[in-house]
């Protein structure tokens, strides 16, 4: 489990995971095909990345309510971008997850990868061997 929060309460813990809930979750929806398989790689990571599994369903609600209400990806990304570069990793490494879920990556799928390595400060050969990996972890 990596620990964001090492200084902040429970309630910041949670606004944080929902932000990072609402991205990956904003991912997706982009298909227009939000599945239930995508929505236990969202649990897991946010799990992963510190949620209490008790508050997971109420962080979930929270980062929809989110994504339905934004317009924007700078929502989402303005706090995510400032945390450690293993971090950030691993919400890219989810983010394909979530793309490469249903086996196929589409053109807007991966038009927000692209735009999301710039606004996370994620170089293209990282993104690239994070889409790689989890493509062939998806195709086997």
């Amino acid at each position: 489990m990596i620990n964001f929060f090492k200084n902040k309460d429970d309630i910041n813990n949670n606004d944080f995971l929902s932000k990072i809930g609402s991205l990956l979750i904003h991912a997706a929806k982009i298909d227009e095909m939000y599945t239930s398989e995508e929505k236990e790689i969202i649990k897991k990571t946010l799990i992963k990345l510190g949620a209490n599994s008790e508050n997971i369903d109420q962080i979930i609600k929270k980062a929809e309510l989110n994504e339905d209400k934004s317009n924007q990806l700078l929502d989402f990304t303005k706090d995510i971008k400032t945390v450690s570069e293993s971090e950030k990793l691993e919400i890219v490494e989810a983010l394909w997850k979530i793309i490469y879920s249903n086996k196929n990556a589409d053109m807007y799928e991966a038009n927000l990868m692209r735009r999301l390595a710039g606004l996370l400060y994620v170089d293209n050969k990282t993104m690239g061997d994070l889409k790689e990996k989890i493509k062939k972890e998806f195709s086997e």
